[in-house]
């Protein structure tokens, strides 16, 4: 049966390849993204790099540390990557139906991945709350529900969504130039040849690491200077004083002018090694289980 015949997948498959595609992800890469938050949190001058942020933690807080807010992303990624490749498709649908295109094309493909990270945003702001809580040096805070019931005591429902416009501009540029990417380097990688099945499922297995890491590369390069999503959920509000940080775009011109364009790129480099190989085990962990999937219905899914 030709590709643009098969079947969608139901809801559950797309579902249950997400969460163990990002379960798999974030057991692998988590405390890189500990050590990309406490440098992102640092204003000023950054004393450590990649390596001795490594050592300090380790140091002064003992391994575990590295491994502190686990819970909360843990709970999300369920949730988290079941949206963003189910809202993925959704717009791509939509975009085409819309536009009359009968293929995805570079354009659509990019703004159906703003789309789908715009979507995702709203499911994961309070979860990226308690997350970036926790990681930090000097959190107060005993565990993932005590963050909760202070936030809530102290700031009522809504100030679990504090952050909630910067992570939208986070999700929206990651996710377009992850799929965006995605599309163009399966593009422009050579077709797994028609030789022997498991050769072929390797060899396709195989681009989709390449594109999911290629993805979460220029992802990650786009968004690292909302590095201000960070500092608005990290910080503590004061009655009666405003927040220096508040808006995305005056946050991010404000830590340009008092601490210069590397300030905006804090935190790349374990960030970038975490989402960038992430983003090709996330890529091929779905399409490896969502084929389990497609072998065990049979066609019309096949």
């Amino acid at each position: 049966m030709a590709t643009s015949e098969k079947k969608p997948l139901p809801f559950i498959a797309n579902f249950t390849a997400g969460a163990i595609a990002g379960v798999s992800e974030i057991l692998t890469f988590y405390p890189l993204d500990v050590v990309k938050t406490r440098m992102q949190l640092e204003t000023g001058k950054s004393k450590y790099g990649l390596v001795g942020s490594f050592q300090t933690i380790i140091k002064e807080e003992g391994f575990g540390r590295l491994y502190r807010g686990l819970v909360p992303p843990l709970m999300l990624e369920a949730p988290k990557r079941a949206t963003k490749f189910a809202a993925n498709g959704f717009w791509g649908k939509t975009y085409l139906s819309l536009t009359g295109e009968k293929k995805m094309t570079q354009q659509l493909s990019i703004l159906t991945g703003c789309s789908a990270g715009a979507t995702e945003s709203f499911v994961v702001v309070p979860f990226e709350l308690v997350k970036i809580k926790l990681q930090d040096k000097s959190s107060p805070f005993s565990g993932p529900m005590d963050v909760v019931r202070q936030i809530i005591r102290k700031d009522g429902l809504l100030g679990l969504y504090a952050g909630m416009e910067a992570t939208f501009w986070r999700h929206l540029w990651w996710n377009g130039g992850y799929f965006g990417c995605i599309f163009k380097v399966r593009e422009i990688l050579p077709r797994p040849r028609y030789a022997r099945r498991a050769q072929t499922n390797q060899a396709r297995l195989l681009n989709d690491l390449t594109a999911g890491s290629v993805g979460g590369f220029v992802g990650t390069a786009v968004n690292t200077p909302y590095v201000v999503k960070s500092r608005i959920q990290g910080s503590t509000k004061l009655p009666g004083v405003a927040p220096k940080y508040n808006w995305t775009y005056p946050a991010l011109v404000t830590i340009f002018r008092e601490e210069g364009p590397a300030a905006l790129y804090k935190g790349f480099v374990p960030k970038v090694l975490r989402l960038a190989p992430g983003g090709g085990v996330l890529l091929l962990v779905v399409e490896f289980t969502l084929n389990v999937f497609r072998q065990a219905l049979g066609p019309p899914y096949i």
